[in-house]
């Protein structure tokens, strides 16, 4: 069973995402045991997170590439618009699936089994919430390690 991270009501979605995966990179531990991560997203917000990820910090460097680039293989973080993307499936990244789009995957099973930890970012905009509660109820459905982390309550 794959853990499941929902980070809700994230007001500024771009910058919550740059944060999480600078964490993601610096910390591997046994609370985020990653090396790589994929990020799902409408390709506006992935054009937007690569140019921010480049410049959110004076001093942080987060690499990262998108899923088609030549250099996809040996780069920890790769943006992609879709699930249904074929590059996937040539990539060896299977540590950490960042949903931040509306999408959900197909094969929510296969999905589960290639990556041990699924996070997915919901923002406060009414879309993104009706979609978030309707990818919870899939992942709750089936048997998923659930955590909530409600952004809202954040100062």
């Amino acid at each position: 069973m794959a853990r499941i991270d929902f980070h809700s009501g994230v007001a500024n979605k771009l910058s919550y995402c740059c944060r999480l995966l600078r964490k993601i990179l610096q910390s591997p531990t046994a609370e985020i045991p990653a090396r790589n991560v994929i990020v799902i997203g409408e390709v506006d917000f992935l054009k937007q997170l690569d140019k921010e990820l480049w410049s959110f910090s004076a001093t942080d460097f987060v690499p990262h590439a998108w899923s088609h680039d030549d250099f996809a293989a040996e780069t920890p973080i790769i943006l992609s618009p879709s699930f249904k993307d074929p590059a996937l499936q040539e990539l060896p990244h299977a540590d950490v699936i960042l949903n931040a789009g509306p999408e959900l995957a197909e094969d929510m099973q296969a999905l589960a089994e290639r990556f041990p930890r699924i996070i997915d970012i919901v923002s406060t905009q009414t879309k993104e919430l009706e979609a978030g509660r309707e990818r919870y109820k899939v992942y709750r459905g089936l048997g998923h390690e659930l955590h909530n982390f409600d952004q809202s309550k954040q100062a």
